[in-house]
C-alpha cells in the first residue's frame, strides 16, 4: 500500500534555472546568477512565490535564465514595476535585478523612491562601472579618467558614490559584496532577503570586456585586499567599540565615504514600516467605511459617482 505525503516537493537549481546565460565568459554576473540561486535553494522559497524582474543592461536579462515569475522591462524602470507587483501582491517574493547605468543612470530617480517608501522587495545591482551591453560607455560609476566612446580622452564627470545614495536615499538594509567572493555574496543576499523593507546589494562584477582588472584592488586572489566590515556584537568589550553599528546611519555614511576599494558587508539595516504595511492599514481604514462591499462594487460605485 503506498502513503502519500503533503511535503512540498524541495527546491532546487534545477527547478529555478531556465535559459542558458549568455553573458560574455568570465563575466562577474554568472557567479551572482549562481549565488542567487544557492540562496533560493536554502531558503527554500516557494517555487510559485518568487518573482524577477530587470530593466536593460547585461545584468538585466536575469529574468531570462530564473524560472520564475518574471518581467524584462524596459531601461531604468524596473523598480516602478517591481514596487507595484509587490504592493500589489504581497505574498510574493519580488527580487529586481540592474546595473550601474539601469539603477544609477536613468532609473535613479526611481531607486531613490522606492528607498523612501521602504517597499518589500530585495534589488540586486551589479555594478561594473561601464555600459557593457552598448559595447563601452562612461556610466555614472566609471572613474575619473576613464576612456570610452562617449569619453575618447578620458571622464570628466564625478562618479556617485553608490552606496552614500543609498544609505541616505533611505534604503533600509544597504549591503556590498563582490562577485569573486560567492560566499560572502550568498551571505549578503540571504540577509537582504529576509529583511523586512527594501533592501539593496551592490555587487561588484567585473566587465572582462570593456573594464578588465578594475575590481581586482578587491580581489586577493589578484593581489586585492577584501575587507569586510565589523559589525557590532554588543559584548560590552573594547574591541566592540571599535565595530561597525549597523543601525547607526551617519557610521554607515562614513563607511561609503572611504576611499576606494572601502569595506564589504551590511553598511546599514533598520527596521521601520514598509510601504506596504503602510498601505494595508490605510486600506484596512478604510474598507471599514463600505461595510460587506467586494472590491467590484466600490470599484462601480467610484466610477458611478464621476458620471
Amino acid at each position: 500500500m503506498s502513503s502519500t505525503t503533503d511535503e512540498p516537493k524541495k527546491l532546487t537549481k534545477k527547478d529555478l534555472s531556465a535559459d542558458h546565460p549568455t553573458w560574455c565568459p568570465g563575466c562577474g554576473d554568472f557567479a551572482v546568477l549562481a549565488a542567487f540561486f544557492k540562496v533560493l535553494e536554502k531558503l527554500q522559497i516557494p517555487h510559485e512565490k518568487i518573482c524577477t524582474i530587470a530593466g536593460i543592461g547585461c545584468s538585466s536579462r536575469f529574468p531570462y535564465f530564473v524560472n520564475s515569475h518574471g518581467v524584462h522591462f524596459i531601461h531604468g524602470r524596473a523598480l516602478p514595476l517591481a514596487s507595484g507587483v509587490s504592493l500589489s501582491r504581497p505574498d510574493l517574493h519580488v527580487f529586481a535585478f540592474g546595473g550601474d547605468g539601469d539603477g544609477y543612470s536613468i532609473g535613479g530617480n526611481h531607486l531613490d523612491h522606492a528607498a523612501r517608501k521602504n517597499i518589500n522587495l530585495t534589488y540586486v545591482v551589479m555594478d561594473n562601472f561601464v555600459y557593457g551591453l552598448t559595447k563601452k560607455q562612461t556610466s555614472p560609476t566609471s572613474p575619473e579618467g576613464f576612456k570610452s566612446k562617449t569619453d575618447p580622452t578620458g571622464a570628466i564627470d564625478r562618479p556617485i558614490n553608490p552606496m552614500k545614495k543609498l544609505v541616505y536615499g533611505g534604503a533600509s538594509f544597504v549591503g556590498r559584496t563582490h562577485a569573486a567572493q560567492v560566499k560572502h555574496m550568498m551571505e549578503m543576499f540571504e540577509r537582504a532577503i529576509k529583511h523586512p523593507g527594501f533592501s539593496v546589494v551592490e555587487v561588484q562584477s567585473e566587465c572582462v570586456v570593456f573594464y578588465p582588472g578594475i575590481f581586482d584592488n578587491a580581489n586577493p586572489r589578484k593581489g586585492g585586499e577584501f575587507e569586510i566590515i565589523e559589525e557590532k556584537k554588543w559584548d560590552d568589550t573594547e574591541e566592540d567599540k571599535c565595530r561597525h553599528d549597523v543601525t547607526d546611519e551617519n557610521a554607515a555614511y562614513e563607511l561609503a565615504s572611504l576611499q576606494y576599494p572601502g569595506k564589504f558587508g551590511v553598511f546599514y539595516e533598520a527596521d521601520r514600516p514598509t510601504k506596504n504595511q503602510l498601505e494595508q492599514q490605510w486600506i484596512d481604514a478604510s474598507r471599514e467605511k463600505v461595510g460587506e462591499k467586494s472590491s467590484a462594487e466600490i470599484l462601480a460605485d467610484r466610477f458611478a459617482s464621476m458620471k
